[in-house]
């Protein structure tokens, strides 16, 4: 009974980081996929979409996260929850196996959902209206992209979503176990005091920072193929990104942007983790 309580929190707790997120993860995207002529920083970029394009676009594209990381939580805490429970103990070391296992996993339905939102966040950059735009939402983007280009189309980037995510989520897991069982030391008959509910949060803010700065070069190349206009595409492939990306910018485009995702990953992780061990505690 319980991993299906978990991947019911896991629901639960994708909700609450897309709304908590949302915005920031559209400053991370702008800044991974423009040059930095277009905008100077974080602070900058966030100034410059709201003056620009209004408070809404910063929430671009959300529909389709707001959906997809839902039903995706659900896959990462249930699959991880189930794996767990196959291996039969519960270690630093079956964390790591337990989410990567499942962040391989959800990567199909993660890789076109983060197109979607990736295509959706980029156009119309510096307009308010929205009457030009190609897509009018992520489903309609996913429908077109799926009509001109099939499903090789739908799933462009889905082996660097690969190599992001399965380490990534091992290390979400294993950091959030060594956080809560040695460094915090959550107890779960605390779940419900404010003292509780702080370690909590703190846990998954910092194991979520871990998991995203252990792959964030990997997550900037697969942004970057995944905006590239499919009528007009201006990379070949991962490789030609790179050989692109360190010509124009050096090593520093494998970081661009890196401080706006570390600023997002404490709250949204925090919620996502706070959310999903409170509703399991529940049930």
């Amino acid at each position: 009974m319980i991993t299906y309580v978990e991947y019911f929190s896991g629901c639960l707790g994708g909700i609450a980081g897309v709304l908590v997120g949302q915005p920031f993860d559209t400053v991370k995207v702008r800044l991974q996929t423009s040059g930095a002529s277009l905008y100077r920083g974080v602070w900058h970029c966030l100034t410059s979409i709201v003056k620009n394009e209004s408070p809404k676009g910063l929430f671009k594209g959300m529909s389709s996260p707001l959906l997809g990381l839902g039903f995706i939580n659900a896959i990462v805490f249930g699959v991880q929850a189930q794996t767990i429970a196959v291996l039969g103990r519960e270690t630093t070391y079956t964390h790591f196996i337990s989410g990567a296992f499942a962040g391989a996993l959800q990567c199909i339905v993660c890789s076109p959902m983060e197109l979607a939102k990736t295509q959706m966040q980029v156009q119309g950059i510096g307009k308010i209206s929205s009457e030009t735009n190609q897509y009018k939402s992520s489903v309609d983007c996913m429908k077109k992209i799926y009509k001109g280009y099939g499903m090789k189309g739908c799933y462009r980037g889905m082996i660097l979503t690969l190599m992001r995510d399965t380490p990534a989520f091992g290390c979400y897991f294993a950091s959030y176990d060594i956080l809560t069982s040695t460094v915090l030391q959550v107890d779960r008959s605390q779940t419900y005091t404010m003292g509780g509910i702080f370690r909590m949060l703190m846990a998954g803010g910092l194991a979520g920072i871990a998991s995203w700065v252990l792959t964030y070069p990997v997550d900037v190349v697969k942004s970057r193929l995944q905006a590239d206009r499919f009528e007009s595409m201006k990379y070949q492939g991962t490789m030609d990104c790179i050989r692109k990306g360190l010509a124009k910018d050096g090593c520093r485009f494998l970081y661009r942007g890196l401080n706006s995702t570390v600023v997002r990953a404490f709250p949204v992780n925090a919620a996502t983790f706070t959310v999903v061990q409170i509703t399991t505690q529940y049930f």
